[in-house]
C-alpha cells in the first residue's frame, strides 16, 4: 500500500466536495446516487468507518428551508401572487437547492471525519 501524504482540512474538503476518495483524491466515493461504494477503487480505502448520520440532510435543509423562504417571503410581499403560482415556483426550486448538495454535501462530511479521524465516543473511567 502507498503512504499517502497528510492533507489541509481545504484538500479534504475539496476532496469531499468533488465526491473523491478522502485518502488519495482519485477514487469514486459512491456506487449510486448517495449509496457508497464498499471501498475506494484506486487505493483501496475502506468505507466501513463512514457514519455521517442525519448530518447532510440536516445541513441541507436548514440551507434550503433559508433560502426557498426568504423567496418565497419577498415574492409575497412584493408581487402577492396566488398560492398555485407559489406551488410552481417553489417546489422546483425546493428540489433543486435539497436533492442537487446533498451528494456532495454527504462526502464533504465523511472527507472530515476521514481528515480529522473521527470516531466513536468511548467512556473512560476517572479517578474519584
Amino acid at each position: 500500500m502507498t503512504d499517502y501524504p497528510p492533507t489541509t482540512v481545504l484538500q479534504s474538503a475539496m476532496r469531499g466536495l468533488a465526491c473523491k476518495c478522502p485518502r488519495c483524491g482519485q477514487g469514486k466515493m459512491y456506487a449510486g446516487f448517495l449509496t457508497l461504494a464498499p471501498s475506494c477503487d484506486r487505493c483501496g480505502l475502506d468505507y466501513a468507518f463512514i457514519d455521517t448520520g442525519d448530518g447532510p440532510a440536516i445541513f441541507i435543509i436548514m440551507l434550503a428551508g433559508a433560502i426557498v423562504v426568504a423567496c418565497a417571503l419577498i415574492v409575497e410581499v412584493k408581487y402577492q401572487p396566488p398560492f398555485w403560482l407559489h406551488a410552481v415556483l417553489w417546489l422546483p426550486l425546493i428540489l433543486a437547492t435539497t436533492l442537487l448538495p446533498l451528494r456532495s454535501m454527504k462526502s464533504l462530511l465523511i472527507a472530515l471525519q476521514f481528515h480529522h479521524k473521527a470516531a466513536p465516543g468511548q467512556l473512560i473511567d476517572r479517578p474519584k
